[in-house]
C-alpha cells in the first residue's frame, strides 16, 4: 500500500533525485516517478487509489503525467493484474439494433445499466444474430469477450449461443430463459400474464382468438403457426405466453386460437401479420398479441381492413409501454424496470462471491378501452 500524503510533496531520497524521462519510446510510469522524484506507487495511487494522497499531490502527478505525454495505466495489464475487466456482456441472438429499436429491451438495458454504474461496471451488447447459412461463427462475440460475467437476455434453449456463455463458466444470469445449471434466472411470471389475457378476451364472450406470436426459434419465420411447430418452441417467453392463451382456452371447449408468428417484433410485423390474420379468418373477433409492438400494428390493421377497435375486434398487448396508455391499450403489464434491477443486483452478487437466488416477478392484466364484447 502507498503512503498517504495529506498535503505537500514527499521529501526525494538522494538516490532518486528527479530527472527528465529516458529518451525514446514509450512514457511509463516509472518516467513520471522519476521526473516528480517520487515512488512509483505514489504515481500508481493517484490513478487507481486516489483517496491515499492528498488531492494537490494527485492533481501534481497528474499534471506532471499530462506533460510527459503518459497517458495513463495500460487497461489490458490493469484488468489481467486485478483479474477483472470491470464489463458485463449482455448476450442477445439478434441485430445490434434491436437494443436501441425495441422499447422493451431498451427500458430493460437502462434498468441494468444503473443497477451496476455505481459499482465500477459497463455494459457491453454482444449481438449475435443466428442467420442460416452464415459463414461467421454467432458464438464468436461471446467466446472472445474479455467480460467479467454474463447477462442473457434472448437466447433459444439449446442453442450454440446459450452453450458457449455457459462453457465460459463465468458469473451468469439469465433473463426470461429455462433454468440451466451454474447460472441464476430472473424472469416473470409470462404463462399467468398470457392467461389472464385470454381468460379476460373469453369472459367477455369471445370465442375466434388470433395470436400474434413473438419468434417461435431462431430459425426465423413468418405466418401461421402449425401445432408441429408450436411444439418445437424454443424461446421460452412464446412458448410460455401460448401456453397461458391454450390454457384459458381449454375451460371453454367452443374456443379457437388462431398463432400466426412474427420473424421481427415491430409494429410493420403486426400489421403484416394480422391484416393476413384477419383475411384468412374474418371470423376472428379479437387478437392477442404477444408485445405492445406488435399490438401497435394490429391496431393499424384494424383500421386499414375498416374493423372498429372495440366495436368490430378487441386488441390485447404485452408488456404496458410507457406509450400503451395513450394508445388506450388493454395489456399484461410486466415489471420491465424491476425485472433489470433484479437482473443487476443477482450479477453483483454474484462478482461478491455471494448466492443468488431465483427470481420470478408478477404480471398482471390492465384493461384499458381496445376490449369489449363481440359484435352481436
Amino acid at each position: 500500500m502507498g503512503i498517504r500524503y495529506h498535503s505537500g510533496m514527499p521529501p526525494a531520497k538522494p538516490s532518486a533525485a528527479p530527472g527528465p524521462p529516458r529518451a525514446g519510446g514509450r512514457v511509463t510510469l516509472r518516467d513520471v516517478a522519476r521526473t516528480l522524484g517520487v515512488s512509483v506507487a505514489t504515481v500508481s495511487n493517484a490513478y487507481n487509489r486516489p483517496d491515499q494522497l492528498s488531492e494537490d499531490l494527485r492533481q501534481r502527478v497528474l499534471q506532471a503525467a499530462r506533460d510527459l505525454g503518459y497517458q495513463g495505466p495500460d487497461p489490458l495489464a490493469r484488468s489481467l493484474r486485478r483479474g477483472r475487466t470491470g464489463v458485463l456482456g449482455v448476450v442477445y441472438d439478434a441485430p445490434l439494433d434491436y437494443a436501441f429499436a425495441d422499447p422493451a429491451a431498451a427500458l430493460f438495458l437502462g434498468s441494468v445499466t444503473r443497477a451496476v454504474q455505481h459499482h465500477d461496471l459497463n455494459v457491453l451488447l454482444l449481438a449475435s444474430p443466428y442467420a442460416p447459412g452464415a459463414h461467421a461463427d454467432p458464438t464468436g462475440p461471446v467466446r472472445s469477450a474479455s467480460v467479467d460475467g454474463f447477462i442473457v437476455y434472448c437466447a433459444a434453449d439449446g442453442s450454440a449461443l446459450l452453450r458457449a456463455v455457459l462453457e465460459r463458466g463465468l458469473p451468469t444470469v439469465l433473463v426470461d430463459q429455462e433454468p440451466q445449471a451454474g447460472a441464476v434466472n430472473v424472469g416473470i411470471d409470462d404463462a399467468g400474464g398470457a392467461q389472464a389475457a385470454a381468460a379476460h378476451l373469453l369472459a367477455l364472450g369471445h370465442r375466434q382468438l388470433g395470436v400474434v406470436c413473438l419468434e417461435l426459434s431462431e430459425q426465423r419465420f413468418s405466418g401461421p403457426v402449425s401445432p408441429a411447430r408450436e411444439a418445437q418452441a424454443t424461446y421460452r417467453t412464446t412458448d410460455q405466453r401460448l401456453r397461458g392463451y391454450r390454457a384459458a382456452a381449454a375451460h371453454h371447449p367452443d374456443a379457437t386460437l388462431y398463432p400466426t408468428e412474427a420473424a421481427h417484433n415491430t409494429p410493420d410485423s403486426g400489421e403484416a401479420l394480422t391484416r393476413d390474420l384477419l383475411t384468412r379468418h374474418p371470423q376472428v373477433t379479437a387478437v392477442l398479441c404477444m408485445s405492445d409492438v406488435l399490438a401497435q400494428g394490429a391496431l393499424r390493421a384494424a383500421a386499414a381492413l375498416g374493423r372498429r377497435v372495440p366495436q368490430d375486434l378487441s386488441v390485447v398487448g404485452f408488456d404496458d409501454l410507457p406509450g400503451s396508455e395513450t394508445l388506450d391499450l388493454t395489456t399484461v403489464w410486466q415489471p420491465t424496470t424491476d425485472k433489470g434491477e433484479q437482473v443487476g443486483q443477482a450479477m453483483l452478487n454474484l462478482l461478491a462471491g455471494q448466492p443468488a437466488a431465483p427470481v420470478t416477478l408478477p404480471t398482471r392484466l390492465v384493461v384499458r378501452g381496445t376490449t369489449a364484447p363481440p359484435a352481436p
